[in-house]
């Protein structure tokens, strides 16, 4: 495995981005991953070397760059505090503009095949993926969205209005048990997605709380976290490898 720590140029300013791919030269498949809101760590690393193990070009960016170095150490109220504030000013359009600087990265990486890609996000990347696939409609051909949030808002900038652009197959799985998910999210995401014929999965798994899929939390659910994987690798080798 070959991984390297850069900087992207993004319109605020560098990126700090871990980059993990298969040995060899490639083309490899690229996938990106949008982390959650506790910010960048080693547990995200090792998910990225996850995918990457299945043959896939990933690129996992830290999202709060443009608030500079932000890391917690530990699971706190005082964590959780400052990393709210962020997610809270951060918006999809500036998501979606760091998103463009990643696609010009790697189509300039020969290690990095052209073309089609994939998205993956937890908790607050959610609504971030589902962006991605409304806006880069023509380069995101399979997303995945666990336990999503802010999928759907009252807000203009809301991702499941841009469900009429969305042309890739997206797999959404939410926890049994999730208060950052308002009832009305997924009846409203189903209808909007309904609506305009997007190719979709959507599971709410039994049992489980928001965070299922992070071994090292008390809410780990090992089967179901695993099934959300293999139907991720799935759509991937589907949508994005087989492209």
């Amino acid at each position: 495995m070959q991984e390297r720590q850069i900087d992207i140029a993004a319109p605020e300013g560098p990126m700090p981005t871990f980059v993990v791919h298969p040995d060899g030269a490639g083309p490899f498949p690229v996938v990106l991953f949008y982390m959650d809101a506790p910010a960048m760590r080693e547990e995200l690393h090792d998910m990225a070397r996850r995918i990457a193990s299945e043959g896939y070009y990933v690129l996992l960016p830290d999202l709060f760059y443009r608030f500079g170095v932000i890391r917690f150490p530990r699971r706190t109220p005082k964590a959780r505090a400052i990393w709210r504030t962020a997610m809270e000013h951060m918006s999809n359009a500036e998501v979606m503009a760091d998103t463009q600087a990643m696609l010009d990265f790697v189509d300039a990486d020969p290690a990095a095949r052209g073309g089609t890609l994939g998205c993956i996000g937890f908790c607050m990347s959610g609504r971030l993926v589902v962006s991605a696939a409304g806006t880069f409609p023509d380069r995101v051909a399979a997303i995945c969205s666990m336990y999503g949030v802010g999928i759907v808002t009252g807000k203009p900038d809301s991702p499941h209005l841009l469900a009429p652009r969305i042309k890739a197959e997206c797999y959404l799985a939410f926890a049994e048990t999730d208060e950052t998910v308002p009832v009305y999210v997924i009846p409203t995401l189903r209808a909007a997605l309904d609506e305009h014929g997007v190719n979709y999965r959507l599971d709410v798994w039994p049992g489980t709380h928001h965070g299922f899929s992070f071994p090292a939390r008390d809410i780990y659910h090992e089967h179901t976290a695993q099934q959300c994987w293999r139907i991720f690798f799935d759509l991937c080798a589907r949508r994005v490898r087989a492209a």
